[in-house]
C-alpha cells in the first residue's frame, strides 16, 4: 500500500472517529456517568480517600480474593489418553502420562521410538 492510500485510509478512520466521538457527546447517559465521577473524585480529595480506600472501606473481603485472570491461568488442559498397541503380544496399554509401569517395560526392551510407533490414539 503506497503511502499515500495508507494516509487517506487513515484520514477516513479519523473522520469516522471523530464523528463517533460527536455523537457521544451528546449522549445524557455519558454526561451523567462525567458528573458523577467528577463529583466522585472531588470528595474523595475532600476527604483524603483513594478508590482503593473506599472499596476497602465496601467491600474488606476484595483484596483477599484472587482475580478472575489469575485462577485460570492456574489451570490446565487435561492431558489426552494415548493408547499404545504391542504389534507382538496384541497387549493394549491406555495412558495419560509416560509413568506407566508396561509403558516403561517396552520402552526398555524395544526402545522408545519403537514404542512410539505402536501409539494408536
Amino acid at each position: 500500500m503506497s503511502r499515500l492510500a495508507e494516509f487517506r485510509k487513515l484520514e477516513q478512520q479519523l473522520a469516522s472517529q471523530l464523528a463517533e466521538l460527536e455523537a457521544m457527546k451528546g449522549d445524557a447517559g455519558l454526561k451523567k456517568e462525567i458528573e458523577f465521577e467528577a463529583k466522585l473524585r472531588s470528595l474523595l480529595g475532600e476527604y483524603g480517600y483513594s478508590l482503593k480506600d473506599v472499596i476497602n472501606l465496601l467491600d474488606p473481603q476484595a483484596g483477599r480474593r484472587a482475580p478472575a485472570a489469575m485462577s485460570k491461568a492456574g489451570t490446565r488442559k487435561p492431558r489426552q489418553v494415548k493408547v499404545y498397541k504391542n504389534p507382538e503380544s496384541g497387549e493394549v496399554v491406555e495412558t495419560k502420562g509416560g509413568n506407566h509401569k508396561t509403558l516403561k517395560e517396552w520402552k526398555a526392551k524395544y526402545g522408545s521410538e519403537t514404542v512410539e510407533s505402536w501409539l494408536t490414539k
